[in-house]
């Protein structure tokens, strides 16, 4: 190969990991890490681009120190149960069963470990370990807080009731065959 296009060729390569390398970091600042759980929140509050990049990282440290443990077999079983009658409530009555789901949920969470005494604490360790579980829970609890104002209609408490399961079967951590033994249809 001739000495002009080999050099060519080099620059054209450097050009392009360049290209790629500022791309990534336009994307990076323009997004913080832990984006939808906590970040987009503190820039909605205006405390800017620097916030938002570092509350995700003042969220690990609290969690760093929590021993979250994996539920005993019988544990998972009785919650189970209980979610199960939880979901056959709500045919009946919808709004007792959103009720029902969030205490369940909170109860897993405290069995497991998470400190359970404050929404925002648990919403914050909840997204160090997985950020989509977070908006699962946000949503879910703004569910629930309109039905106790007794403003949510049906068709809320149902989704509020699917996020609850989303985040319940994960804190049960039972996605897999014990789930789908557990008698779930979707």
């Amino acid at each position: 190969m001739d000495d002009g296009v080999f050099a060519l060729v080099v620059l054209i390569v450097l050009a392009v990991a360049v290209a790629a390398l500022l791309v990534a970091r336009r994307r990076r600042t323009a997004r913080p890490r832990h984006a939808a759980p906590g970040g987009d929140r503190t820039l909605d509050a205006g405390r800017g681009q620097p916030a938002a990049e570092q509350e995700p990282r003042q969220r690990e440290q609290p969690r760093e120190r929590i021993e979250v443990a994996p539920l005993e077999e019988a544990a998972r079983d009785r919650y189970l149960e209980t979610w199960h009658r939880t979901q056959a409530l709500f045919v009946d009555a919808p709004q007792e069963a959103t009720r029902q789901a969030d205490r369940l949920v909170t109860e897993v969470m405290r069995e497991r470990g998470y400190p359970v005494d404050d929404f925002e604490q648990r919403a914050g360790d909840l997204s160090v370990d997985d950020p989509r579980l977070v908006q699962d829970y946000r949503a879910a609890r703004a569910i629930a807080g309109a039905n106790d104002r007794s403003e949510a209609r049906t068709e809320d408490l149902r989704q509020a009731l699917v996020h609850y399961r989303s985040l319940f079967e994960e804190l049960l951590e039972a996605g897999g065959a014990a789930w789908r033994a557990s008698g779930r249809t979707d």
